[in-house]
């Protein structure tokens, strides 16, 4: 974005019923930290200088994946790539996350988060 200025930030927000837990979550699974914790907003800071926004919903409704024929598709989705498939998938798990009934392939597995968003663990094939 050309009136893009040193200093600006960018990032991503995300809906969810308790922001803090959703933002603690995939600051456990990402590693990055929590730079903001408040009331209705929590932030995780990502190298580089992006952020994940966490913004409170009163009416949150979890989001389905995959739709069912019709149904809304999730919108967006976080893809992280991984080393090592299986422990990831492991790791995710124990903090919370759940998988998808449905996978596409066997080089990445959907997971859905505590709120219900789906994210993908991508194994680095290099």
């Amino acid at each position: 974005m050309k009136s893009r200025s040193d200093g600006m930030w960018w990032g991503i927000t995300i809906e969810a019923p308790d922001p803090s837990s959703l933002a603690h979550f995939y600051s456990e699974l990402l590693q990055w930290p929590i730079v903001n914790d408040e009331p209705g907003t929590a932030i995780l800071g990502i190298p580089g200088g992006a952020f994940v926004v966490f913004q409170e919903t009163i009416d949150y409704v979890r989001p389905v994946w995959p739709p069912p024929p019709g149904a809304q598709r999730p919108m967006m989705h976080l893809d992280v790539q991984v080393g090592d498939l299986k422990s990831a998938v492991v790791e995710a798990l124990a903090l919370g996350a759940t998988e998808a009934d449905t996978q596409p392939n066997e080089r990445v597995r959907v997971l859905l988060d505590p709120a219900g968003h789906p994210f993908c663990l991508c194994l680095d094939t290099d």
